[in-house]
């Protein structure tokens, strides 16, 4: 895996996945402010930050001494961790998508009442006129049914 580094005096170190990264990082932009950055979906609420399934992935510098079954129940126990992890995000998502729809909807509703005049026939007069209409073609077809 190639990844570049830089070394601070202050033993700062900075590892960057793609030199599209590093460019960014040279020129001084703020990666809260980058939309396409990972500090900018945490920072604008795009993304889950705060959860306890993050406090899995902390690194432990303890050194443990290497058991087998130890082993394989930490293992166990990481894939259902990502599993866990998979579906809150997931329905943190659906709950973001959530208001969207939400706001959507009004936003369209809106428009409607607003361009009703397009919808509906300019002959057609007021909802009690075209209800009398069809009361009237209603009894015409009713008398003509008698007579036959």
């Amino acid at each position: 895996m190639s990844c570049e580094q830089i070394i601070r005096i202050q033993w700062q170190i900075f590892r960057f996945c793609k030199s599209k990264c590093h460019r960014n990082f040279k020129k001084k932009r703020n990666p809260r402010k980058t939309r396409w950055t990972k500090a900018f979906r945490k920072a604008a609420g795009k993304e889950l930050t705060v959860d306890n399934s993050f406090e899995f992935e902390k690194r432990r510098n303890e050194p443990v001494k290497y058991q087998r079954e130890l082993w394989n129940k930490t293992v166990d126990a990481m894939k259902r961790v990502e599993e866990i992890k998979q579906k809150r995000q997931a329905r943190f998502i659906m709950n973001r998508l959530k208001k969207s729809k939400e706001l959507q909807k009004a936003e369209d509703i809106k428009e409607v009442k607003q361009n009703i005049h397009l919808l509906r026939a300019p002959h057609a007069g007021t909802p009690k006129q075209l209800e009398d209409k069809m009361v009237q073609k209603l009894q015409e077809d009713v008398p003509m049914e008698e007579d036959s």
